[in-house]
């Protein structure tokens, strides 16, 4: 029962940044004009997305996080 569509699952490497990144965040991160406070919100919208999208919305995530030095 194997879709060629599903999702692939976030990466390991990826899953390991985006949790250090939302670990007890009080300000939202702004990717594609929405806010993320926490690991769940941001994982269960980056999953909700294509590949491509995922990798751009990730990247805007990590980006965000590196210019506030975390």
């Amino acid at each position: 029962m194997e879709t060629t569509d599903e999702a692939l699952p976030l990466s390991r490497p990826q899953r390991r940044l985006l949790k250090r990144i939302y670990n007890a965040r009080t300000t939202p991160i702004i990717a594609d004009e929405l806010p993320f406070l926490t690991y769940r919100d941001a994982s269960r919208y980056l999953l909700s997305l294509d590949d491509e999208a995922r990798e751009a919305a990730y990247a805007e995530m990590k980006n965000f996080a590196a210019a506030e030095g975390r």
